[in-house]
């Protein structure tokens, strides 16, 4: 039976401060992006985009709500498959732009497969830890997870589109450790893709640092990416120490098993080629923005200059900014891609300190309020589901504030409701109706 206060809850079966606080955004984000477009020659083309973009996202957020979230359960193995078959299909027919081949072209605009692939997967992530919860603390269900993403960051890989997995990876822990997953398993995770990371980190400071090259071992470490040779060679001593350490530890009688030294070694073999395939499948462009990411000032006129230009432009609004469609560095075209990946620097210059603080304070409303609807979720999956579309939003947030602040590269990722992009704002419109769905089926009569 429904308690009377549920039955007040029950009438009310959109959270209007989530709503609100997303349109807010948008509204915000399409004045930056006709501001930031003045200038360019495709004005045209872009202002059109976002207008037609608009609707179809309120479109794909009306019908993620109308629809009972629960069906995406239910017909998880459809959500799975198409979305494999949409980011298959990409690399038969989708065009070439910016080095990658990333978009489906028609005749009006473009569609990005992998803003709705995550979308998807989120869901299917759901249905899988949720029917596994008996078992969420063995290391089989974390693996089994990241096999559900396997595919997906193949594909994706395959692109390339390095800033998608940059997004979907940390959204998978964050579900995983929301579900309850061992965080001894998902701190082994961590670790491979932080040394996945870490091989191609120190090449690059290496090639920033040619001088470095006079030292043999660091002239045979910077060959290990480009030398399958050495790459074996590598992986040998890396299996003879881990060996060696475990007949040591058994001579001094220590309390430890041999599990562990050779999961540690198959972690540091696995991430060391997982940096390689990395290193080998990044574009000229992908590499240079983690040239950046490390030194911005060593080239300011070519790479650097995106990211210290948007930096002059936040820096140039103080704190009431220049005025709508009055920022001088944005709108005079010193900031390159200022509708996409750096809107916010068009944000911070034409509203200033208080504009920017009212952007973060919406986008923490629009979290929190998300993890709100995932405490009432009625359900594992609506919860879940409400915890990855809370970790996509946390990551799109870190980034683009971390990528102006120095703390995270230019990865080419836009935030969401606020920069152009028609795939993105529809996919996020969606995650935002699939959100509201897990809210107002809080209840099970509702």
């Amino acid at each position: 039976m429904i308690t009377t206060a549920q039955a007040g809850l029950k009438k009310n079966r959109m959270d209007w401060v989530l709503f609100l606080a997303v349109l807010a955004l948008l509204a915000m984000g399409t004045i930056a992006v006709f501001s930031s477009v003045a200038v360019l020659p495709q004005q045209a083309r872009i202002i059109r985009t976002q207008l037609i973009a608009i609707p179809f996202g309120l479109i794909a957020f009306g019908v993620a709500w109308s629809l009972n979230y629960q069906i995406y359960q239910d017909q998880w193995k459809y959500v799975y498959g198409f979305l494999l078959l949409f980011l298959a299909g990409v690399l038969l027919f989708g065009v070439v732009d910016k080095g990658a081949r990333s978009w489906y072209r028609l005749p009006f605009f473009s569609i990005q497969p992998s803003e709705f692939a995550r979308v998807g997967l989120i869901l299917a992530l759901a249905n899988f830890l949720d029917k596994r919860m008996g078992k969420i603390k063995e290391l089989q269900t974390v693996l089994g997870a990241f096999a559900l993403c396997l595919p997906v960051f193949f594909l994706l890989i395959k692109q390339p589109d390095f800033s998608a997995i940059l997004i979907t990876f940390p959204v998978a822990l964050i579900m995983l450790f929301a579900a309850g997953a061992s965080v001894f398993h998902l701190s082994i995770i961590l670790g491979y893709a932080f040394i996945a990371g870490l091989f191609p980190v120190l090449w690059t400071i290496i090639a920033l640092n040619p001088e470095l090259m006079d030292n043999a071992l660091v002239s045979y470490f910077f060959n290990l990416s480009n030398n399958w040779l050495s790459a074996l060679g590598f992986v040998a001593a890396v299996g003879a120490a881990a060996w060696a350490m475990w007949r040591l530890s058994v001579r001094l009688y220590a309390n430890v098993t041999g599990v562990i030294f050779v999961g540690t070694a198959l972690v540091l073999i696995l991430g060391f080629f997982s940096g390689m395939l990395v290193k080998n499948q990044m574009k000229d462009y992908q590499q240079k923005r983690l040239e950046v990411f490390l030194s911005p000032e060593s080239d300011p006129r070519g790479a650097g200059y995106n990211l210290l230009q948007a930096r002059i432009a936040i820096g140039s609004g103080g704190i009431f900014g220049r005025g709508v469609f009055s920022g001088t560095q944005s709108r005079l075209g010193f900031v390159p891609e200022r509708h996409t990946d750096f809107i916010l620097a068009v944000v911070g210059e034409e509203t200033g300190f208080w504009g920017m603080l009212l952007v973060m304070g919406l986008y923490v409303l629009v979290m929190r309020r998300v993890m709100q609807g995932a405490r009432l979720a009625r359900d594992r999956f609506g919860y879940l589901v409400n915890c990855g579309i809370f970790a996509m939003f946390l990551v799109y947030f870190c980034i683009n504030f971390g990528m102006l602040l120095g703390f995270a590269p230019v990865a080419g990722v836009p935030l969401p409701l606020l920069s152009y992009g028609g795939s993105n704002l529809v996919a996020t419109m969606a995650a935002v109706g699939i959100a509201e769905s897990v809210y107002a089926r809080r209840y099970a009569l509702v």
